[in-house]
């Protein structure tokens, strides 16, 4: 038999909600960027229907501008190798990344963006800063600051 106990910590406890609120916010910025005229078509298309998703946003936060080897790009993102690689290849089919030769090991690849994915890049920003706004007029500006730095400190330097 199951004991009675109350469980409704799980419903509540900060883990759960800060998923929530991320997938929350996640969702928000896919759903302005499917709706961006400055995204190329064919992106926005697939954002619209749900085709891309929170796994694919992984790579426009953390592919820096210069590049990153396959292998940097899953550590920033806190993936396996294989399922970043997974991620790069669909991304590299849609035109948003492309892989060459790193000028450092000629043995390795480099992940990069394509014109097309700096335009995503452009309009991801564009998405997040207005995500960023909605949350600061729905919760209010001090409290929203208060998330924002308590955020910052629980998430560490490596954030």
């Amino acid at each position: 038999m199951v004991p009675q106990a109350d469980d409704g910590w799980r419903r509540a406890h900060l883990g759960r909600l800060l998923g929530h609120a991320s997938r929350r916010f996640d969702d928000r910025v896919l759903h302005l960027m499917a709706h961006d005229v400055e995204v190329p078509l064919a992106l926005a298309n697939l954002a619209a229907r749900g085709q891309v998703g929170a796994a694919h946003v992984h790579i426009t936060r953390h592919l820096p501008l210069q590049g990153a080897r396959l292998t940097e790009l899953a550590d920033s993102a806190g993936m396996t190798k294989q399922a970043m690689g997974d991620l790069v290849t669909q991304c590299e089919a849609w035109g948003l990344v492309s892989r060459h030769p790193d000028p450092r090991d000629a043995r390795a690849r480099l992940v990069t963006f394509t014109d097309t994915g700096l335009a995503w890049l452009r309009a991801f920003e564009s998405a997040v800063r207005q995500a960023e706004d909605e949350f600061r007029a729905e919760i209010g500006a001090d409290i929203a600051t208060v998330v924002a730095l308590g955020l910052e400190a629980y998430a560490g330097p490596a954030a």
